[in-house]
């Protein structure tokens, strides 16, 4: 269906048209038609699988519709009406379970032993969020990056008051704090996920009807 004259005589006959999108053995069927179109789509995906011996996972397959919004490697894709506005945009975020997977990833570390200094701490939880946040930098992520440098800063503090039990709080920030409370020892500073640049896909998604096409067919 990749050219618009055969999508267009499809849908002057009331059926539907379809992209799949695929990353290994993840994919996703965007549909354009009805409710009824996107089940029989995935009855014949269903009988496609079968056919190599392959079976879709019902826990992670389900038909919605994109104001409901779904989640795909890793991020959240759902249309939403801009914020002091009455138009509607189809917006891709990390997913919360990718957010709660990340944080997870910086308690382990900073739950760790204290007897390492803090420039070998820095070093673990730089290579863990450098690589997420480039990761999902194509998105709506500017929010979930501060919120996920917040709670990798207060977890790095409770971690030098574990290590420094008498010292004080000054002490401490004079120490490991000293420029702008910057987390910073022997050269290794912690990685500012807040300056990761996001660069976003502008997919406007205002011609997708709501909630589902209207025909004479419709569920």
């Amino acid at each position: 269906m990749a050219t618009r004259p055969k999508r267009e005589t499809r849908r002057r006959h009331g059926e539907a048209t379809y992209r799949l999108v695929r990353y290994a053995d993840d994919f996703v069927v965007l549909v354009h038609g009805t409710r009824a179109h996107a089940e029989g789509l995935r009855r014949e995906v269903e009988a496609a699988l079968s056919t190599v011996g392959l079976r879709l996972n019902e826990d992670k397959t389900s038909v919605c519709h994109i104001d409901e919004g779904f989640d795909f490697l890793g991020f959240r894709i759902q249309r939403q009406v801009k914020r002091g506005s009455n138009k509607a945009f189809v917006y891709t975020w990390p997913s919360r379970k990718s957010l709660t997977s990340i944080m997870a990833k910086v308690k382990a570390i900073t739950g760790q032993g204290t007897n390492q200094p803090l420039s070998d701490l820095l070093r673990q939880l730089n290579g863990v969020l450098r690589g997420w946040t480039n990761y999902f930098r194509h998105g709506v992520s500017k929010d979930t990056f501060a919120y996920l440098h917040q709670f990798t800063w207060l977890r790095i503090v409770r971690w030098l008051r574990r290590k420094h039990l008498r010292a004080t709080w000054e002490s401490l920030r004079r120490h490991y704090l000293a420029t702008a409370w910057w987390p910073e020892h022997d050269g290794e500073a912690l990685f500012d996920c807040r300056a990761v640049p996001v660069t976003r896909y502008r997919y406007r998604g205002a011609t997708i009807p709501s909630p589902w096409a209207e025909t004479k067919e419709a569920a």
